[in-house]
């Protein structure tokens, strides 16, 4: 309280030395009593225990009312005439008409090949991923022909350009391995303090802390970042399942387990390893999560979360900020969700279709989703279509040839058999319902969410498996970005708002518009009055 009298002094005496002086020698010759200074203090020690009781439901109520009404104001501002975008040929979204990205930057680190004809051509070709420029199919065959898991190795090829050798690749799972430990007291003090029920911000709130157990969290030497990105890329695993667990916990009142990771075991092997009691998997479950890490670790440049690594980290900032603004992107349904709308999809389905294997009732259902007469009403087929694939998503059709056998294995070869009628019926039923006859298929969110719940990974975790994959394709695009840029990215928007006038203060009643704080001041004295 004595800072707060000595902060209001000091202002008076630089701001309104004149007034204060004038304040006191009223105060001098008014010569009021003991008594009066008494009342008047009675009755301020009132109003401010009016002022603490108006708090909780009361006060929430009068800022959501506030807050209606300026969310009506930027609705009624806010939206800009559409024609304005083709009249200053304004790329939305940065894709061209045909849905194709706009050319923003070059990389090394992947090539995605859509399959779309280009001008002059009519012919669809098949859609092919390139990592470093070894074609997907290739690098999946080799690890899994020599039966091991590849997503270490496809982390590495990555970020340095080429296949490592044995030793090289021995020497690097070690040193992930080493990096699986968090700072003392973090599951403690950060995980188990806060639980969140969203998975994703928990990774992003786990992201931003560890900023300040970092020694040099600011040098963007590629070194430094280097170091970082490995150290992170190792602890996505813990940051995902601890999280929910801790929410499980929490929320759920389920018995808290925390086991540790093994150094000797791969990302995918420590995923299942920690998140199940009894640490218990097979090793189809193990090489079929590896897989999905690999598939989903480096889609192209151009993709959200990608691009905006790229964009935060031109400006120079810290890796755990640019990595935790990849998470609030990938966070988004329109990016890494959508296998999660698969999976609710599948479920609202089976619950309204009587048998499984009739193409005319399946079709049927495929025919009411895309009328917006059935699950979401949204008039789409989850999982099928590709903003950049044409005719079919390289990813996809990797997945599907080892998802059939886990299934076998899980007892759940009906439902595979289910998602493999509507991959073949939904292109030719979207053709008759949409007139799209060309470029449409099954994506590798189609069968990843069928593959989670087989491998019994809660939903809460599809996306920050998605997450714990990517960061790999983050990490390289953002040591890419750093060692060649020169300027921050920096588009351009062209303003298209009208000019005004600006109107004092105690004129803008008279405009024609609602003043929503004058008026919601004028309705809280009245209630104080009544």
């Amino acid at each position: 309280m004595e800072d707060v009298v000595k902060s209001t002094e000091m202002t008076l005496s630089l701001e309104d030395l004149g007034m204060a002086k004038t304040m006191d020698a009223d105060s001098a010759n008014t010569g009021a009593s003991a008594e009066e200074s008494a009342d008047a203090a009675e009755e301020s020690v009132e109003i401010e225990e009016e002022i603490i009781e108006k708090t909780g439901e009361e006060v929430a109520a009068e800022q959501k009312a506030v807050v209606e009404k300026l969310a009506k104001r930027c609705e009624e501002n806010g939206p800009i005439d559409p024609e304005f975008f083709q009249k200053y040929d304004v790329n939305r979204g940065l894709r061209d008409a045909d849905g194709n990205g706009v050319l923003t930057g070059l990389t090394e680190i992947s090539d995605v090949q859509s399959g779309r004809p280009a001008k002059g051509e009519t012919e669809h070709k098949k859609g092919r991923l390139f990592y470093r420029g070894i074609d997907i199919n290739e690098l999946v065959g080799g690890f899994v022909s020599e039966k091991r898991f590849g997503f270490e190795e496809a982390t590495y090829l990555l970020l340095f350009g080429t296949l490592p050798t044995e030793t090289q690749l021995e020497e690097f799972k070690q040193l992930l391995g080493s990096y699986r430990t968090l700072p003392e007291n973090f599951v403690r003090d950060v995980i188990l303090k806060a639980p969140s029920s969203e998975m994703m911000n928990t990774l992003a709130r786990g992201v931003l802390t560890l900023y300040s157990y970092d020694e040099n969290p600011d040098d963007t030497s590629v070194e430094n970042v280097l170091r970082q990105s490995l150290q992170l890329i190792a602890l996505f695993p813990m940051l995902a399942v601890y999280g929910y667990q801790a929410y499980k916990h929490k929320f759920d009142g389920d018995s808290l387990m925390i086991h540790n990771p093994q150094p000797e075991l791969s990302a995918a092997e420590n995923i299942l390893y920690m998140l199940r009691p009894d640490t218990k998997y097979t090793e189809l479950e193990a090489r079929l999560l590896d897989l999905a890490l690999v598939l989903h670790a480096e889609h192209g440049g151009g993709n959200n979360s990608t691009f905006t690594c790229r964009v935060v980290s031109s400006s120079g900032t810290d890796t755990y900020s640019a990595i935790a603004a990849a998470l609030g992107s990938l966070k988004g349904p329109k990016h890494g969700g959508a296998n999660i709308k698969v999976v609710k999809m599948f479920e609202d389905m089976k619950a309204n279709i009587s048998d499984w294997t009739d193409e005319e009732e399946v079709g049927g259902y495929l025919r009411k989703l895309l009328n917006k007469e059935a699950f979401d009403n949204a008039g789409l087929i989850y999982g099928i279509g590709h903003a950049v694939y044409s005719l079919n998503d390289p990813r996809a059709d990797i997945f599907k040839k080892f998802v059939e056998n886990l299934s076998i294995e899980k007892g759940r070869e009906d439902e595979f058999k289910l998602y493999a009628m509507v991959e073949r019926l939904a292109p030719e039923i979207i053709g008759q319902e949409k007139r799209i006859y060309k470029g449409v298929s099954a994506n590798i969110d189609f069968y990843s969410g069928f593959v989670y719940s087989m491998l019994d990974l809660p939903m809460q975790l599809y996306t920050p498996i998605f997450a714990i994959s990517r960061i790999t394709g983050w990490s390289a695009h953002r040591l890419e970005e750093l060692i060649n840029s020169g300027k921050i990215i920096r588009p351009a928007y062209n303003a298209v708002g009208e000019l005004q006038a600006y109107i004092p203060l105690k004129d803008r009643s008279t405009v024609g518009k609602e003043i929503v704080f004058e008026e919601f001041c004028v309705e809280t004295e009245i209630e104080k009055q009544e």
